[in-house]
């Protein structure tokens, strides 16, 4: 606002200027000139000064809001130091209820509502991943007067007529993981992108650098499988003796992740690693090797599930990327009673969490640990 205001009255300034030149038919073409190149002058550092101005508010703001993160640890450890200061309703509405990933992120928010004192109140589709079903749950929660939405998309346009409506009524919305095709008030959940990129690190590294890899892609369109594979092939293409022999999708299903590996080992037979879109995709192809005897193939997977934890263990799995659903439920929860409580407003619309600062591989080495301390499965077995 302050911005646009400095800018209107410089333009109102250059304005008058020139209407006043044109006005005065016996003013010299120097007395002209002089005039215009001081309007210029005065509009170029007002519009300077509006800039700066603008970005000492902007960095004011995010520095006085954000002074520290809203939560500390990652997953079954994750605890926050907010607190509801009014009788706030959240709602939170998953993709389905078949999926412990989906469950334990909507254990998140329930544990987030017990700690921070807000009503939660958490849905899913009857039909598992349905976005009509999402919306239809979506405009019921306005009509029920809550005061936020968190949503993990089942599709980025078809979530858009729920989105609108929620923001029509002043509600917040935020997302978890696929986001809606417009910017909400937030975004949490892994950066998909990274994800693959650590991922794909780490297979090349162990690889030293030489191998065919093949890829099990998660379902067409999905935005947070488009991501993935980004983050995998623009990392695969800074090694150029790595070769993608094959990228093809599986759904994100285990049985899907061991058919199409099955046929894929059939024609690529010279194959160093596998990395599947998730775990599921991921333990498919484990099986599929296994009934080949090819023992020696990488395999790598995303989330860091209770079967994925066990073939680390095993030695089945080389790795896993805890994606803790868990804990980007309860972040969300955390940003959202902020906001509520005084207007803080996010650094930015999408803060991923966890992030790879967070130390999210599950390998060899960090498995004991994760499986004791961290997993995020853990909290809907107890």
């Amino acid at each position: 606002m302050k911005k646009r205001l400095l800018l209107l009255a410089a333009l109102s300034m250059i304005c008058i200027m020139i209407l006043g030149g044109c006005s005065t038919p016996t003013q010299d073409t120097k007395a002209e000139e002089t005039t215009k190149e001081a309007a210029e002058e005065t509009a170029e550092e007002t519009t300077k000064e509006a800039a700066e101005d603008t970005a000492e508010d902007t960095a004011t703001q995010t520095t006085e809001s954000f002074s520290d993160f809203p939560v500390t640890g990652i997953g079954a450890t994750i605890s926050s130091d907010v607190k509801a200061t009014g009788n706030y309703k959240i709602g939170y509405i998953a993709k389905n209820t078949t999926n412990p990933y989906m469950v334990a992120q909507s254990a998140g928010v329930a544990k987030a509502g017990e700690d921070m004192g807000f009503t939660a109140i958490t849905q899913a589709p009857a039909t598992a991943d349905s976005v009509e079903e999402q919306v239809k749950i979506m405009e019921d929660m306005v009509q029920q007067g809550v005061d936020v939405i968190i949503v993990h998309c089942a599709d980025s346009n078809g979530i858009m007529p729920g989105v609108r409506t929620a923001e029509e009524a002043g509600i917040l919305v935020l997302t978890i993981g696929t986001p809606a095709a417009e910017d909400t008030f937030l975004r949490t959940g892994v950066n998909y992108k990274e994800t693959g990129s650590v991922i794909a690190e780490e297979i090349a590294k162990k690889l030293g650098g030489k191998g065919n890899v093949i890829i099990l892609e998660g379902p067409p369109g999905a935005a947070n499988a488009i991501e993935r594979l980004e983050g995998i092939n623009e990392v695969f293409a800074n090694y150029p003796d790595i070769e993608v022999v094959a990228s093809q999708t599986a759904n994100f299903k285990r049985t899907e992740g061991m058919q199409v590996t099955e046929n894929l080992i059939q024609k690529h037979t010279d194959i160093q690693a596998i990395i599947g879109m998730n775990d599921e995709s991921a333990l498919g192809a484990v099986q599929a090797l296994k009934a080949a005897g090819m023992d020696d193939v990488l395999v790598a997977g995303f989330d860091g599930s209770t079967d994925a934890t066990a073939a680390v263990e095993s030695g089945d799995l080389f790795m896993t990327y805890n994606t803790d659903p868990y804990g980007s439920g309860y972040i969300a929860c955390a940003y959202a009673v902020m906001n509520l409580n005084d207007g803080t407003n996010p650094p930015s619309t999408f803060v991923p969490f966890p992030s790879a600062s967070d130390n999210p591989l599950i390998s060899a080495d960090t498995v004991a640990d994760y499986k004791e301390n961290i997993a995020w499965w853990k909290v809907i077995q107890e």
